[in-house]
């Protein structure tokens, strides 16, 4: 039996911290990258996206990600659908859980069993959207959500190239499945690997996919394994350097928290998120980037001394793995090197 060669990387940008969106965004359509993201970290991604998407004519727009929990379905329904209006159906939706301090302190939202919450959320969302689509009868009736009213006034009507996708970001097995029962992908956080995604990751949300193929208003777009990757690499060896002792720092401040620690304990350092997480206790951050090995490094991030070198790293460990990718750097704001690496991925 002949294997299908995989398909190339889609390659994304990350352009939430330029200072100038719509010139990063045409900077990056004239590039020719797929899609350009903003996170929500210090900044609401919808608005910056809607600039990118009045400015630019083919690049897709997509949050990497909005947090469902800090919303209602309603609310991000509407900023969703304002934004694959505006961009003329480019608008990709990535949703994260977030973690429990912050939505019940930061955002003063309830937070209970998220795998569950999120998959409601997602059929909530989409329910709104139907009805706006189709103009039946809104009536959703969940656990956690209810959405029932629904006047003229209110609703924004139809756009010809019908709702955006919806895709989940996943750490664990149980949002995985999420992901894979009512997501169109899945979005990896920065602090995998390849051997997690392929053998932790890949399987739930095939298997979940499968399983609700036969289900009422399941997803039949095609499926996206998605993720950013720390990359250290620079065009001098300052740059080099610089962005390897900050990777190490990130990489350090994930592997200190519990949420990742199932991350660590694939590849048999368990004992490393231990020491990372009691150095964290302790305020001590500047001494955990040391105790990220060559070993550890190498296996979370790819280290290539130049960017072309780093961009042909990627493609050769994440094609097959993801179906596209972006690149985590330490200098987030140097777009210059990150389309230097993408450049390489494409070969």
């Amino acid at each position: 039996m002949t294997t299908q060669p995989a398909e190339p990387l889609k390659l994304d940008l990350g352009i939430g911290t330029q200072p100038d969106i719509a010139k990063a965004a045409v900077i990056a359509e004239r590039h020719g990258i797929d899609r350009v993201l903003v996170p929500e970290t210090a900044q609401d991604p919808f608005p910056p996206l809607a600039v990118a998407a009045s400015h630019t004519a083919s690049v897709e727009v997509g949050t990497g990600v909005a947090i469902a929990f800090a919303r209602t379905p309603m609310t991000l329904a509407s900023s969703a659908w304002t934004l694959q209006r505006m961009s003329a159906g480019r608008a990709a939706i990535g949703l994260g859980s977030q973690v429990k301090a912050h939505i019940t302190r930061r955002f003063g939202m309830p937070w209970s069993s998220p795998a569950a919450r999120m998959r409601e959320f997602v059929a909530a969302t989409r329910a709104i959207w139907d009805a706006w689509q189709t103009g039946e009868k809104l009536n959703f009736r969940g656990e956690f959500y209810q959405h029932t009213l629904m006047n003229p006034l209110f609703d924004p009507g139809p756009i010809e190239q019908g709702p955006p996708p919806v895709l989940i970001a996943a750490v664990g097995p149980r949002m995985a499945a999420t992901a894979g029962a009512v997501g169109d992908g899945v979005i990896c956080h920065p602090f995998s690997t390849a051997a997690y995604v392929t053998e932790q990751i890949t399987p739930v949300v095939r298997g979940a996919r499968a399983e609700a193929a036969g289900e009422p208003g399941a997803s039949t777009r095609p499926f996206e394994i998605t993720g950013q990757v720390f990359t250290v690499t620079g065009r001098t060896e300052a740059e080099y350097a610089a962005n390897r002792s900050g990777i190490c720092e990130r990489l350090a401040f994930y592997g200190s928290t519990r949420a990742y620690r199932a991350v660590l304990e694939h590849h048999g350092w368990g004992d490393l998120h231990e020491d990372l997480h009691q150095l964290s206790l302790q305020g001590r951050w500047k001494e955990m980037g040391g105790l990220i090995d060559d070993d550890v490094l190498g296996t979370f991030a790819v280290v290539a001394e130049d960017p072309a070198t780093a961009g042909r790293l990627l493609r050769e460990r994440y094609t097959g793995v993801y179906t596209r990718l972006s690149i985590a750097l330490a200098a987030e704001s140097d777009l210059d090197l990150a389309l230097a690496v993408l450049e390489g991925v494409r070969g």
